[in-house]
Order: structure tokens, then C-alpha cells, then sequence
């Protein structure tokens, strides 16, 4: 029997990917059971491991889209665990909240119609959230869901930070800067007095680098400034997103290639970055294990990137004292650690190779004037946090 149960799901287009997290004897959040259905909309399958990664379930779908995907979940844990009874709550990652939203909230039906407004604003990932939401209230309607968002942790921002130069009216109406990942920002800065104390209450840079790829300028905790704007398409070139992008492009791809907003949508979102650069793939590894002249070149480009918005956010915070790698390709590729670094000599950051060979946790050397760290996130952890709280209070 497992112990007042978080259920904790990230819907993407293709896949559900979910984990449980238990409340142990001390209330702490322990990792459970996880998994996803990949393959939604064409072959959908459902994979399950426990907390020591033995696959407990491997099974093909009835049905293509999300709503049999959460069915599938759901009929799973009933055969097994006893069913949505046993779940106290279900969290949800949530991309935007826009303007309404600044804390968690309880899923309802104006939630979700708050969530279908803000579509347009993060089009490859608000759709499938509410997809996910409607197919949990279709199978488990008794049990709270909790929407935690993205953009939750840069509403600290000073209030420059967010706005563009545009007509008042229009930010009024909400066009501003909101940031993204901050789930994966929040969790560093709570694992930060643990992980790296001496800096943890600091002027520190977080680089949430993966397919999707951006950047936080943090002092005492709190989100100063960050690369992602008004959708998460803005800041460094990611995995097939273009990154920051003069406006006057979007005008000649309408105007001279005849592009209407559909294929400019399809363009920045899902054919660019490194993919769009190396004409290879959207895959660190793949592009770092390749020596195709266009390969480096999408490297050589994102490294390029991380550094000069690593200036700007090291400008915003009027001084650093440590940069943090996170995400993805931040834990996992020693290299582009490596690379960034080196670049940042002029901020007095030394890099440690061996320690960065070992993955860290420090990788600057003894007397950087600038230390470096590696850091793992855990955005699903967050969430369960999260959905803990607004369901049952403070532990």
C-alpha cells in the first residue's frame, strides 16, 4: 500500500510521462513507481518501473490519443495499487500561467479555462496539459488536480525586466516577458544550501540546458532575470526551437517567402535550433559523436549563445558568484560544460577538468573567482511539493 500517493504527469505531444512520489515516516517525498505512454497518435505503449528501474509493465494501448493514454495509467494502477482512491492528489506541469497565475492552484473548470486562453502563447505544450487534465477528471473525478507552472517562479522579477518596448496597451493586455522553467529553477534553489552552500543565497546564473534551453539570473533565491520571454520559444537556440530571433525576420518570411503564421509557427517552434543548424538532429549526443562540419557549427553556436546571455544575465545581477548546469545537456555533457566555461574566463571562472570529467558536483578550480557546479534537476519532485501542499497544507 503505498503512502498518501502523489501522482505527478508531464504531458507532451506524443507521450504522458508520469511518476508517484510517497510521503515517508519523516514527510519527506520519496520516488516511486514511473513511466510514460509514448507513441500517442500512432502506436501508443505504456512503460512502468519501479524506484530500483525494473520494468513491472510494458503493454500496447487501445487507443491513440491522451485521454486513452491517462485510461491506460489509470486502469493500470487499479489492477495493481488499488485505484484512484488511493491517490491524494495528481500534479500537473504546467507551461504557462500567464499573468493569472503566480502561485499553484486546484484544478477547475475555470483553471482550465484560463489554461485554453494561454494556448497560443505556448502552442507544442498548453494543448496537451489540458488534454491531460480533462482525461484524469474523465477517469479519477474525485481526486484534486493541482496545476504548477513554469512561469510561477520569475513573477520576482522587477517589473523592467518583464516588459518589451511596446505600447502600454498592449502590455496591459498582457504581452510581457514571463520565463520558463522556473519548476526546474526552484527546485536548484531549494537544493542549492545542501549542494552548494557557500553560494546559495548568492548572485548565481542557472543554466537549464536540454531540448529545451534557458537561463536564470538569481540573487537570495529569487528570479531576477531569464533568457525565455513571452513564449518559450525565446533566448538560446534549443533542440528544434530558434531561440531569440530579430522580429524583422518573422516580417521578410511573410512578406518574401510567403509564409503564413502556420509555417512561421512550424518554423521557429519545430524546425529550427540545432536541428535547423546541423541539418543532423536535435540531439547533443548525437551532434557532439559526429564530425560533420554543420554539427560543430550547431555546437559551436549554442555555446555561443550560453555566453553571451551568460553577460547579460551576469549584468542584471551586477556581479556573480557561481554558475549552475542543470538539465539534460547541463548533467550530461562534460563538454559543453567545459566549452561554456572556458569562455567565461573574463568573469574569473577557472574550470576543474577532471572534476567536470566526474560530472562535479564542483567543477571550478580552488580560487576561481567565480565558482561552477553541476547540479540535477527534478521538476517532478517540485510538483509533487507543490501538489502536496495545496492539497493537504503544510506538512
Amino acid at each position: 500500500m503505498m503512502r498518501e500517493p502523489i501522482l505527478v504527469i508531464n504531458a507532451g505531444s506524443s507521450s504522458v510521462k508520469f511518476s508517484v512520489f510517497e510521503t515517508a515516516g519523516d514527510r519527506s517525498l520519496t520516488a516511486g513507481l514511473r513511466g510514460e505512454v509514448a507513441g500517442i497518435g500512432t502506436s501508443p505503449r505504456l512503460k512502468i518501473a519501479d524506484a530500483q528501474s525494473r520494468i513491472v509493465a510494458d503493454a500496447a494501448v487501445s487507443g491513440d490519443d491522451h485521454r486513452a493514454a491517462i485510461a491506460a495509467i489509470h486502469h493500470w494502477f487499479a489492477g495493481h495499487v488499488g485505484g484512484e482512491a488511493e491517490f491524494a492528489g495528481i500534479g500537473h506541469r504546467i507551461v504557462h500561467g500567464g499573468a493569472a497565475y503566480s502561485d499553484p492552484v486546484v484544478i477547475d473548470a475555470q483553471v482550465v479555462a484560463r489554461l485554453e486562453e494561454l494556448i497560443p502563447l505556448a502552442p507544442l505544450h498548453q494543448p496537451h496539459h489540458i488534454a491531460a487534465i480533462r482525461a484524469v477528471a474523465a477517469v479519477a473525478p474525485d481526486v484534486p488536480q493541482v496545476a504548477c507552472f513554469d512561469t510561477a517562479f520569475h513573477r520576482s522579477q522587477p517589473p523592467l525586466a518583464r516588459e518589451f518596448a511596446l505600447p502600454r496597451e498592449l502590455t496591459a493586455r498582457g504581452i510581457r516577458r514571463y520565463g520558463f522553467h522556473g519548476l526546474s529553477y526552484e527546485y536548484i534553489v531549494s537544493k542549492l544550501p545542501e549542494a552548494a552552500p557557500q553560494c546559495a543565497n548568492g548572485k548565481i546564473v542557472v543554466a537549464h540546458l536540454g531540448n529545451g534551453a534557458s537561463m536564470c539570473a538569481i540573487e537570495n533565491g529569487r528570479s531576477v532575470a531569464t533568457t525565455m520571454g513571452f513564449t518559450p520559444a525565446d533566448g538560446l537556440p534549443m533542440g528544434t526551437r530558434t531561440g531569440a530571433l530579430d522580429p524583422g525576420v518573422i516580417l521578410y518570411l511573410i512578406a518574401h517567402e510567403r509564409m503564413d503564421a502556420n509555417a512561421v509557427e512550424h518554423l521557429i517552434y519545430e524546425r529550427s535550433g540545432l536541428l535547423g543548424v546541423s541539418g543532423l538532429s536535435s540531439d547533443m549526443r548525437t551532434l557532439l559523436a559526429s564530425n560533420a562540419p554543420a554539427a560543430r557549427e550547431a555546437i559551436a553556436l549554442f555555446v555561443y549563445r550560453i555566453n553571451r546571455e551568460l553577460g547579460s544575465l551576469v549584468a542584471a545581477l551586477g556581479g556573480l558568484d557561481a554558475v549552475v548546469f542543470t538539465g539534460g545537456i547541463g548533467e550530461n555533457a562534460p563538454e559543453i560544460r567545459a566549452r561554456v566555461c572556458r569562455h567565461a574566463g573574463w568573469i574569473g571562472l577557472a574550470l576543474d577538468d577532471e572534476a567536470n570529467a566526474r560530472g562535479g558536483p564542483l567543477i571550478s578550480r580552488r580560487g576561481s573567482a567565480a565558482s561552477a557546479w553541476v547540479v540535477p534537476t527534478n521538476e517532478n519532485l517540485m510538483v509533487a511539493r507543490h501538489t502536496r501542499r495545496v492539497i493537504r497544507g503544510p506538512a
